[in-house]
C-alpha cells in the first residue's frame, strides 16, 4: 500500500455527531418569533365555514396571515413562486393580501380540509415540527462549520493554541504572495518559527467541486509555502474523495501538510 493509499483508506463516511443533526436552539427561536401569530391562527382549527372564520380573524388582525407560508414549509425570505390556473406566476406571499386570497391559499394547499378535520391540534407545535424538517435540509450547509468545530475541539483537547477565521491581510508577506486574492483561513496556529495557515473541509459526496478544491488548495500551498516562516495546512476528510482521488493524490504529492481526521495527530506532534 502506497503512502497516499494509507491516507485515503481511513477516510470517514460522516463527521456528524448526534448533536449536529438538528439545531434545536435555532428551531425554538424561529418558532418563538411567530408564536403569537400562530396562536391566533389556531382560531381557524375546526371551523366549518372557513371563509367566515378568515374574515373574522382578518378584521381582528390581518397581519397574522403573513406567517401562513411556514405551514407549507416555505420560509418568507425564500420568495417562492407558484403558477395559477391561467398560467400567471406570482409570489406565495401575494395570497396573504386579502381575506379572499387567504381562503384561496388555504383551499388550494389543502390546509382548509386539514383545519376542518382538526388534523392539526396546535399550530405552534406543528410549526416546531416543520422547522425541524427545514433544519435537516440545512445540514449540507452546516457541513463546513461542523468540520471546523470538530478540528477546533481536537486542537483544544491536545492543548494547541489557535485562532479561527483569520484574514490573510494580517500577514503582509502572505498578501504579497496571494496578490489580489483576499483569503480567510479557517485556523491559524503560530509557533516560534512557523505560522501555519489552515483550511479544513469534509466531503461525504463527490462532484466537480472536489476537483476545483484540490486544484485551488494546491496552488495556494505553493504560494504560501514560498514565503519564509509560513506553511499552508489542509485538513480534509470524507469518502467523497474516492470519486476524485486522482486530483487529491496530485495535491497530496505537492502539499507537505495535508492531513485527514486520522493523520491530524501527525500535525499536532509536528507543532509540539
Amino acid at each position: 500500500m502506497t503512502e497516499f493509499e494509507e491516507f485515503l483508506n481511513p477516510l470517514k463516511e460522516t463527521h456528524f455527531s448526534l448533536s449536529d443533526y438538528v439545531d434545536f436552539p435555532k428551531v425554538r427561536d424561529n418558532v418563538e418569533k411567530i408564536s403569537i401569530k400562530l396562536n391566533q391562527l389556531n382560531y381557524l382549527i375546526g371551523k366549518e365555514d372557513m371563509e367566515l372564520a378568515v374574515k373574522r380573524l382578518w378584521e381582528e388582525n390581518p397581519r397574522v396571515f403573513s406567517v401562513l407560508d411556514i405551514l407549507i414549509a416555505i420560509r418568507k425570505n425564500a420568495k417562492k413562486k407558484v403558477i395559477d390556473e391561467e398560467g400567471n406566476i406570482q409570489l406565495i406571499s401575494d395570497y396573504f393580501k386579502t381575506p379572499a386570497q387567504v381562503v384561496e391559499f388555504l383551499n388550494k394547499t389543502g390546509l382548509t380540509e386539514v383545519f376542518q378535520n382538526k388534523e392539526i391540534k396546535n399550530l405552534v407545535d406543528y410549526v416546531f415540527g416543520v422547522e425541524v424538517g427545514l433544519d435537516t435540509n440545512a445540514r449540507k450547509n452546516r457541513s463546513g462549520d461542523i468540520m471546523q468545530k470538530l478540528i477546533a475541539s481536537i486542537f483544544k483537547e491536545n492543548g494547541v493554541t489557535f485562532r479561527e477565521e483569520v484574514y490573510s491581510s494580517e500577514f503582509p508577506p502572505i498578501v504579497s504572495a496571494l496578490g489580489t486574492d483576499k483569503k480567510r483561513f479557517d485556523f491559524v496556529v503560530e509557533t516560534p518559527n512557523i505560522t501555519y495557515l489552515i483550511e479544513v473541509n469534509f466531503f461525504s459526496g463527490g462532484g466537480s467541486k472536489l476537483n476545483e478544491v484540490a486544484r485551488s488548495f494546491r496552488q495556494m500551498a505553493s504560494k504560501v509555502n514560498g514565503v519564509e516562516g509560513y506553511e499552508f495546512v489542509w485538513i480534509t476528510d470524507g469518502i467523497g474523495w474516492n470519486d476524485a482521488k486522482n486530483k487529491l493524490e496530485e495535491a497530496y504529492n505537492h502539499i507537505p501538510n495535508l492531513y485527514n481526521l486520522t493523520t491530524i495527530k501527525q500535525f499536532i506532534d509536528k507543532i509540539r
